[in-house]
């Protein structure tokens, strides 16, 4: 049976959402006054942020030992998160990591990255999904029909 590649379309996102974060870094440093929500709102940002990144990076975490597991054994992974939704590395990067991110700077522009990363996996994943209906077949699609693709619970 073919392995699968771990790390699937991600390379293909990185090479633009990387990018676009490092600009909306580099931009919110260099122009605070232009890119930030300002200082009234900086405390609860930073805690708001704190619990949203610590929660993504922990989900991040639990979903990348599941799927470790899954390539290992070369068996479809339809437990823990991945009973949420079908991308759940994905969508918890995108939804979780990179706005808590967003939230601790302060910076309304590095939450824009989620919407370019959102983008860009739609237009990507699509070779992902080829690659898992040739190496599972009638079992990835009865799991990707009744399992939302990215939003989780939706």
């Amino acid at each position: 049976m073919k392995k699968l590649d771990f790390f699937g379309v991600g390379p293909k996102i990185g090479r633009i959402v990387l990018p676009y974060l490092t600009i909306a870094i580099a931009l919110t440093i260099m122009f605070p006054r232009l890119f930030t929500f300002g200082e009234p709102v900086r405390n609860y940002l930073l805690i708001a942020g704190i619990v949203i990144l610590a929660a993504g990076l922990i989900l991040y975490g639990f979903t990348v030992r599941l799927l470790l597991r899954g390539l290992k054994e070369t068996r479809l992974v339809t437990a823990g998160t991945y009973r949420c939704c079908q991308n759940p590395l994905y969508a918890f990067l995108i939804l979780l990591v990179i706005p808590g991110l967003g939230l601790i700077m302060n910076s309304w522009v590095i939450l824009t990255t989620s919407i370019i990363g959102y983008i860009v996996f739609k237009k990507f994943i699509s070779s992902e999904y080829k690659e898992m209906t040739e190496v599972f077949g009638d079992e990835y699609l009865q799991y990707k029909e009744r399992t939302p693709e990215f939003f989780p619970f939706i």
